[in-house]
């Protein structure tokens, strides 16, 4: 082969080569990005209705651990006792919590001097309205549309 056939034959290959690897790194970006977009990726955390907590869990113990249905009653039993205790874990929780912030609240206004006490009370109260219109939120968001 002559050499300028062979530099074009080489140069040829060259871009054909490099047209390769471009398209399969354009391929794969392309494809990252869809399934992203489409939904694939993790939905944003949802926190689940107890009660369909509860059916998805037994059902799995049925599908997948193959319980029967004297144990299936026992475990839900198991889960709803769980389920008691938790809520006075997080009934007692929320009794110290508020205990905790009056604490403090009464420690802060103790350094405040009386004209300051009145702001202080402002901005709780512009705070407590800030954090309830979050929660709103958070929670339009996070239920499903009808």
């Amino acid at each position: 082969m002559p050499k300028s056939k062979l530099s074009a034959f080489i140069s040829l290959l060259l871009v054909f080569f490099s047209g390769a690897v471009l398209g399969a790194f354009a391929t794969r970006l392309y494809m990252v990005r869809t399934v992203l977009s489409n939904g694939v990726a993790p939905a944003p955390s949802r926190r689940p209705d107890p009660e369909e907590f509860l059916r998805l869990r037994l059902a799995e113990m049925r599908d997948k651990v193959k319980v029967d249905d004297q144990q299936l009653q026992q475990i839900q039993q198991i889960y709803q006792e769980t389920r008691e205790q938790f809520g006075q874990i997080h009934k007692r929780m929320s009794e110290e919590g508020r205990a905790i912030d009056e604490n403090q609240v009464a420690k802060i206004k103790s350094v405040l001097r009386p004209d300051q006490i009145p702001l202080y009370d402002q901005l709780r109260a512009q705070h407590d309205a800030e954090r309830k219109r979050d929660a709103e939120r958070k929670q339009r968001r996070e239920s499903p549309t009808k």
